[in-house]
């Protein structure tokens, strides 16, 4: 607006604003002040004067173009929906891969896999360390034999996978492309995403197993490769959904997660790869709570911030390179396990922001979750929810419908604002590594999860049925009950591999890995070698943990 404009403005809304004082004395507004999950202020009502400086090409631009505030594609939704990839694993690589059919029966459009602690941390089923833990969060992969039975009568070809590992990301993945291999699939026609992410496990989930300058060279090893033979493939998922569901604010899981994937671009330029061989397969995961506007703005501000980052500061060429592409997860620390049934509106409410925001994928958490890992109808639901919004809702049939809107354009430069300061501090600490190792980020989001549970245990913070609006009665949903003999037959199984393997030439590959391991070379080759001998994830990680050490977390006060 021009400078008169913006002063007619100002006036008319002070009249306004002297009209509200006799309705303000009898029906005075419901608190002191209004605030995002952030702790953003936000005012009572946004004119284009909260816009003044937005410059519609260079701070939005149009779907497809840069800075992709609007969106990666030129159609978004109008050409194809999201991917509706439910998370799905528990028990046995059996019950999961029945989970899978069931929900590529009823809609699902790509598989996502959830591993149990056990696979998180690198062990094997039958370990001492994995006592009790079998298959509680998600499936047991040990070896080989598991990979294929988790994968069996699904073409991996036709359908792209995602595979929330970390720490032993490499090795999952190299039993993911044998078994493809042994279906006939070659690796080059492989789609999907590896998460990948050591640097948020440093900071909140905390399923870490090497130090952090190993587990960097392991993650940069399967760009190289993936970007050589594997050109479908997403070799990182870098995650602020981990971070957010520690306690951290909208705020924080934008700037934490895009600090972190600015450390992995800097790491992998240093080895020598070259930017744009690797970027375009970089991928992102966040969260999507409940405060609904500042989600969506969120997702506004990190492509935003991301395409400008990778063009202006790395020097990306490749527009490819600058898109932010990310997948969505409903916000699991949001659900109750009083009146389960409420977390049907909550996930779609959030489900909703994320599709709004531009996700290009999108897994929505079912009902039941606070109480048990998901049944049947719950999961059906959930993935319901996501096919009614996508051809009921009519908000797919333009591209990022409220954008131009003066609050959400206001908010999405305040959080891109905060991001930025937050950068700064973390660059003061030398980085997003030696951050971790003083505590900053640990420490900001243990402040903010305090502060958040302050208010509902207050009653600041209403959660419906949780701390307000409680109901004494008995749960009416039926929960998911995991087969009793899961375990027994999954040790049996791995007893039988290690049995029937060729145990000489297991030795020898995983010498060759160890070798390997204590120099420089890119270890993807040796721990695919090792995986095809059936080595168990066990043994390769055991072989890694003897050369790399384990990491230790100092005590953050």
């Amino acid at each position: 607006m021009e400078k008169d404009d913006l002063e007619r403005l100002g006036e008319s809304r002070a009249r306004w604003e002297g009209t509200l004082k006799g309705r303000l004395a009898n029906y005075p507004e419901g608190r002191e002040g209004f605030f995002t999950m952030s702790g953003i202020p936000v005012e009572r009502l946004y004119t284009p004067g909260e816009v003044k400086d937005l410059d519609y090409l260079r701070d939005l631009g149009f779907p497809g173009e840069y800075p992709f505030t609007r969106g990666i594609h030129p159609t978004m939704y109008r050409g194809r929906f999201w991917t509706m990839r439910m998370f799905a694993g528990y028990g046995t690589a059996e019950e999961t891969n029945a989970r899978f059919k069931y929900l590529s029966e009823h809609g699902e459009t790509g598989l996502s896999v959830a591993f149990d602690y056990p696979t998180l941390y690198g062990y094997d089923t039958d370990d001492p360390e994995a006592e009790g833990e079998f298959g509680r969060c998600g499936v047991a992969i040990s070896s080989l034999a598991d990979m294929e039975i988790l994968f069996e009568g699904i073409p991996l070809d036709e359908v792209t996978t995602s595979m929330t590992i970390n720490g032993p990301a490499a090795v999952v993945w190299a039993m993911y492309i044998a078994a493809a291999e042994k279906q006939g699939v070659p690796q080059e026609k492989l789609g999907g995403t590896i998460q990948n992410d050591i640097l948020k496990e440093y900071i909140a989930q905390k399923s870490f197993i090497f130090p952090p300058e190993p587990s960097m060279r392991l993650i940069v090893d399967t760009f190289e490769y993936g970007s050589k033979y594997v050109p479908r493939w997403n070799t990182i998922s870098i995650s602020g959904y981990h971070i957010r569901e520690a306690g951290a604010t909208a705020a924080q899981e934008l700037a934490f997660t895009l600090a972190d994937g600015f450390a992995y671009v800097k790491e992998a330029v240093k080895r020598g790869l070259t930017l744009d061989d690797f970027a375009p397969r970089l991928s992102f995961f966040f969260n999507a709570h409940s405060d609904f506007f500042e989600e969506i703005a969120k997702y506004r501000a990190a492509r935003r911030i991301w395409a400008r980052e990778m063009r202006e500061r790395f020097g990306a060429k490749n527009p490819r390179s600058w898109w932010l592409r990310f997948h969505t997860q409903t916000a699991g620390v949001s659900l109750t396990a009083q009146q389960p049934e409420n977390n049907v509106v909550r996930v779609a409410i959030q489900a909703l922001a994320a599709i709004l925001g531009g996700t290009q994928s999108l897994h929505t958490n079912s009902m039941d979750e606070a109480l048990a890992l998901p049944s049947e109808v719950a999961a059906r639901v959930a993935l319901r929810t996501q096919q009614i919004i996508a051809h009921e809702s009519g908000v797919t049939n333009t591209i990022d419908p409220l954008g131009g809107s003066y609050y959400l354009e206001a908010l999405t430069n305040r959080l891109e604002q905060e991001a930025y300061r937050i950068f700064e501090e973390i660059e003061a600490l030398g980085g997003v590594i030696p951050a971790i190792e003083v505590g900053y980020f640990q420490r900001k989001i243990a402040e903010s999860a305090y502060k958040y549970q302050r208010a509902i245990d207050s009653g600041d913070r209403t959660i419906v049925g949780a701390n307000r609006y409680q109901l004494d009665e008995p749960l009416r949903i039926p929960l998911l009950r995991m087969d009793p003999e899961g375990e027994r037959r999954q040790r049996q199984r791995l007893a039988r591999v290690r049995r029937e393997r060729d145990n000489e030439e297991l030795r020898r590959r995983l010498e060759a890995l160890r070798e390997a391991t204590k120099g420089s070379e890119n270890l993807m080759p040796y721990i695919l070698d090792a995986v095809k001998a059936h080595a168990t994830l066990g043994e390769i990680c055991g072989v890694l943990r003897e050369v790399f050490g384990e990491y230790r977390e100092s005590v953050v006060i």
